[in-house]
């Protein structure tokens, strides 16, 4: 297990790209790492941005990331510090993208009904387990072809490394 804690933020079901990273800023802000971030669940949760430190984790219900194909709804989460997001469910084409982006996305779903926002986390890759709650979660191990892109931080670096 981890010796890091991580400090979580729970969402519901559905949670889509447009609240992930608002649609109104798709075309009107740059690609800048932390003005992506400023503007993390900005319309889902408020606080979120201001509060999120690095190595917080989200918890979500069914079907998360559901929506456009943005790849900002991935990169606002991952320059606002989050370190995973473990959901019930993801849509597919999110998913995707976190891989793409070095965003660690598991699917877990008991984890969901157990924790609450503000609880904490103990992630152990190794042994493919989610400790919380005063229990242990497992979930299905990510394949080795997903795990060395996730290390190297996104597929873009993966493939600059193979180079």
């Amino acid at each position: 297990m981890t010796k890091t804690s991580h400090r979580i933020w729970k969402y519901g079901d559905n949670i889509n790209t447009d609240v992930i990273f608002p649609g109104k800023y798709t075309y009107t802000i740059s690609h800048d790492p932390q003005e992506l971030a400023r503007h993390a669940l900005e319309d889902l949760d408020p606080t979120f941005a201001a509060r999120a430190r690095m190595g917080d984790v989200i918890v979500a219900g069914r079907n998360f990331g559901n929506g456009s194909s943005r790849e900002q709804a991935v990169t606002c989460l991952k320059h606002a510090g989050v370190r995973a997001v473990i959901a019930h469910s993801f849509a597919r084409i999110y998913y995707r993208n976190a891989i793409n982006n070095g965003l660690l996305a598991i699917e877990c779903p008991p984890i969901v009904d157990c924790v609450e926002t503000g609880d904490l986390l103990k992630l152990d890759m190794a042994a493919h387990e989610i400790r919380a709650c005063e229990r242990t979660f497992a979930f299905a191990p990510l394949p080795a072809e997903v795990r060395v892109i996730l290390d190297a931080g996104g597929l873009i670096p993966y493939l600059l490394a193979e180079l």
